[in-house]
């Protein structure tokens, strides 16, 4: 068997996500989002569904997608993703200002996809023992391929689209 066909399982901590941040600079740097309890992606397919008069049955085909990603952390002091989502939520801010950029990578082969999002928050302090945050990421635009790099050990990336040939 070559290694081609070997089929290995994929950790859910070989896929990272990294947040956008804007320094002091006006430049965007991802920072690996650490402490999250919880980052499940959802592709929400916007359907469209219809039964014709001569079949017994409805057919349905997808027409696009409005992926998100729903969120959980427990709040770490000096974590800067999770103060950069608390000043969202906390400051209640709207539109363009609460819309960042999200990179899932494989850090196993480095391909990536970045994506636009908003920060939906939800709920905080639903939890006895420690303060924690939760909501959504939703999609706030098309999502970019490409790869990603590190030099500390993926606790940020630089992040390169791939160009069309």
């Amino acid at each position: 068997m070559t290694d081609k066909n070997k089929k290995t399982l994929v950790a859910r901590h070989k896929k990272l996500a990294f947040y956008g941040v804007i320094g002091s600079d006006g430049t965007e740097k991802f920072l690996r989002m650490p402490k999250f309890t919880s980052l499940s992606q959802s592709k929400n397919p916007i359907e469209h569904s219809r039964q014709y008069v001569d079949e017994p049955f409805q057919e349905t085909d997808v027409l696009g997608y409005s992926p998100s990603i729903s969120y959980a952390f427990d709040l770490h002091r000096g974590c800067e993703v999770q103060q950069d989502i608390v000043k969202i939520t906390d400051g209640e801010l709207l539109a363009d200002d609460a819309v960042r950029n999200i990179v899932i990578v494989d850090v196993e082969d480095g391909t990536a996809i970045k994506r636009p999002y908003a920060v939906i928050p939800s709920t905080e302090g639903d939890n006895i023992n420690v303060y924690t945050y939760s909501g959504d990421f939703k999609c706030k635009g098309e999502k970019i391929h490409g790869t990603a790099a590190s030099t500390d050990n993926w606790q940020t990336i630089t992040f390169t689209e791939d160009t069309a040939d």
